[in-house]
């Protein structure tokens, strides 16, 4: 899957007007400066010793750090104007309405993540009254300091629970007592993973917070759906403007799990050509 990322941007906009909800616009894209700006993107196939790596985290720190500054500083109203333009696009979306397994993140605040609240609402709560069948719904869980994390089904909000850092996740137990279903042990595979992040780029590159639990949790389905010769679900994340660097911005290492398609406040965009690829033919 992701040897086929060298698929860009470019090729992508040339066939998938159908793809976007709404149209996207042309826009610039933000770009770091000489002093921010990593010296190597790596690809993802590349072997690379320890001194590389080292690096290429030094460099991940900075453009953390240029980030979670430019977040910060977002003005208010046009967070709020940006939230409800990526929750809506994403829920007009076909392949988001057909999909019928998924996993999704839960925003925090104080962490400045795209809002997922609407998307959950109308998940849980307010099902589309199209449709044959509720979607499945999936959720993290932290499960210690060592990037490991689980992905849990809900079926209310209520079934979520503040943990010590005050970030809203699934508790292990329902309210009768018996354990929640763990994605990694469900029989039918995921169609859509919804996922955060800290910076993207229109080749597919994410880069994440640093704890790695999206990417160790990533590869880790991955494997499973290898296993059971499933097809791997779509990887879409959610973006505000700043968070889209220029191509290369990003410095990537060989665990770090490419993203197949953007939501941003303009539109979706398109990345891998298996995300277009299922536009055109099942409309996901």
């Amino acid at each position: 899957m992701i040897g086929a990322r060298v698929f860009c941007i470019t090729t992508a906009l040339q066939r998938s007007s159908i793809f976007f909800f709404p149209k996207i616009s042309t826009r610039p894209v933000y770009r770091l400066s000489p002093a921010t700006r990593p010296v190597v993107a790596m690809s993802t196939t590349t072997s690379i010793n320890q001194d590389e790596l080292d690096s290429i985290f030094k460099q991940k720190r900075v453009v953390r750090s240029t980030l979670r500054k430019s977040l910060k500083a977002m003005d208010p109203s046009l967070r709020i104007q940006q939230d409800d333009a990526i929750q809506n696009t994403l829920l007009e979306a076909p392949w988001f309405k057909s999909c019928r397994r998924l996993c999704a993140y839960i925003s925090c605040k104080s962490l400045n993540e795209v809002d997922t609240s609407k998307i959950l609402s109308q998940i849980l709560q307010h099902p589309d009254p199209n449709t044959v069948a509720q979607k499945k719904l999936y959720v993290p869980r932290v499960e210690d300091k060592n990037s490991n994390m689980c992905m849990l089904h809900i079926s209310h909000m209520d079934d979520l629970i503040a943990n010590s850092m005050n970030i809203l996740e699934p508790a292990p137990v329902d309210a009768q007592g018996n354990k929640r279903e763990d994605v990694m042990q469900a029989d039918e595979p995921i169609d859509l993973f919804i996922l955060p992040g800290l910076a993207f780029d229109r080749c597919g590159r994410r880069l994440g917070r640093g704890g790695g639990y999206y990417d160790t949790f990533l590869k880790r389905y991955q494997d499973r759906a290898k296993e059971k010769d499933w097809r791997n679900p779509l990887m879409v994340a959610l973006s505000y403007s700043p968070q889209i660097l220029e191509d290369g911005a990003i410095p990537v290492t060989p665990n770090d799990v490419m993203i197949d398609a953007l939501v941003t406040p303009s539109g979706v965009v398109p990345i891998s050509p298996r995300a277009i690829e299922r536009c055109d033919i099942t409309c996901f």
